[in-house]
This record gives C-alpha cells, structure tokens and sequence, in this order.
C-alpha cells in the first residue's frame, strides 16, 4: 500500500485523517470560513468551488485559491461537486475540465477532486496535467439514491486506480443497515485484495454515521466532518469526531 503526502499531511498511514469543508457562496463568507477552519482540528479542507458565487470567473476563481491557502496553512483540496451527484451548479462537461484546467495552472491548492463518470479522455488529460503540476488527484463517485451491490463498489474503486487517481474515493446512500454493512465490506476487501494507494469510503445519511467513525477500521484513510456547516449528510462535528476516532 502506497502513502500518499498532500503538503504536510500523509494518507495511508497512522490515524484517519479529518477533511473539512468551505461551503461559502461570496469571497467574504469563504475567507471568514477559511479563518474559523484554519484554527480548527482538522488535517485537509475541502473548497467545494460548486457552491462559491463567482466560480464561473475561472482564473479569478483560480486567483482566489492563492488567498485560501494562505489563509487556511492546510492542505487544500479543490472540488467542483457536479449536479449529477449531488453539486450545487449545472456545469457542461467542457466548462468542467476548461476550469479544472485554469485551477491547475494558476490557483494555489495540493489535491484536485475528479469525478469517475466524466468523460473519459477529460480525466486522462486532467489527472496527467494535475500530476504535472505536482497536484494529487482523489477520484470519486457518489449515489445519492442508493447503495451499490458490493461488486460494483469495489469494481468502481478499482476503476479509479486504474485510472491514475492518487486516492479512490465513493460514496453511497443507505436504505437500510445491510447496506451499511454492504459498504464496509466492499471496503475491506478493496483494502485488502485490490488497493495499492489510499481509500476514502462512506454511507451517507444518519444510518450510514457509523461508516464515518469507524471506517479505518475496514481500510478508509480519512473521513470527513463538519466544522461550521456540512456539505453532505451524516457529517459530525470536527470536534467529536476527533474525539471518537481517538478513541477507536
């Protein structure tokens, strides 16, 4: 199993890593968050850029990134979370990958979020000019509607690292507690059988809060909690996560 090191911070090893997201719509509520996250007990934060204001504005958006990381002094991890699983704006496909293209080359950030299901001649180019660009990519997949048999899941990651991502990441809805247990075991044996880099794995919602305590117990190396607002449901508290994780 590879580590991978995102500016201080190294996935894959020791305890679950603690990703945080900005979720501001203008400038002011981003760096007012920014601030209030920089001082919070966390090892990533995630810019969902989906729901900022003038993300439309590539390169001023891209500009701004500089202003994040300065501010925030953590690895910084960059997504545009697209409307088809479960983003803030309906972006074309091209626009996706024209502004992944100006982040890469002009905004300030250490890891790119690409989705599985874009086209796939868009994620080659991307993961290779992020790589490039001395820039981890986490590659991920969401459904927000189900959970997946733990075939798919487990085929969907392995995907991923064919793919050239850094890190695989998904994300699924239970319906019920077995498909919880569905999640977990698909993530186990991905651990064990078929991973060689870092996995992100997690049920959503309040029957899937489990996953997010106690996933590095089947193999996912971080998890992600709510510092101000959370931007996916069944996130806890940065705090009681620690405290929790801690203690696992």
């Amino acid at each position: 199993m590879k580590t991978v090191t995102i500016d201080t911070v190294t996935l894959g090893e020791g305890k679950p890593k603690i990703i945080v997201p900005l979720v501001g719509r203008t400038k002011e509520e981003i760096i007012q968050e920014a601030e209030f996250v920089a001082a919070v007990d966390c090892d990533i934060v995630e810019w969902r850029i989906d729901f900022y204001e003038g993300i439309l504005d590539f390169l001023a958006a891209a500009q701004f990134s500089l202003q994040v990381k300065e501010i925030l002094q953590k690895p910084l991890l960059v997504t545009f979370r697209t409307k088809q699983e479960g983003g803030e704006l309906a972006l074309s496909d091209e626009k996706y990958f024209e502004m992944y293209r100006v982040f890469l080359t002009e905004g300030s950030f250490d890891l790119l979020d690409v989705e599985l299901f874009m086209p796939a001649e868009g994620v080659e180019k991307t993961i290779a000019l992020a790589h490039e660009n001395g820039k981890k990519v986490i590659m991920c997949n969401h459904d927000f509607d189900k959970t997946p048999v733990k075939e798919v899941i487990v085929e969907r990651l392995c995907k991923m690292q064919e793919l050239g991502a850094d890190i695989c990441k998904i994300a699924v809805m239970p319906q019920t507690t077995a498909d919880v247990l569905t999640l977990l075991d698909a993530t186990q044996e991905m651990y064990h059988e078929h991973a060689d880099r870092p996995l992100i794995t997690m049920s959503m919602g309040s029957l899937g809060v489990i996953s997010r305590l106690s996933g590095a117990t089947f193999g996912s190396s971080a998890t992600f909690g709510a510092a101000k607002q959370a931007s996916a449901p069944g996130q806890v508290s940065v705090d009681e996560l620690r405290s929790i994780l801690e203690i696992l």
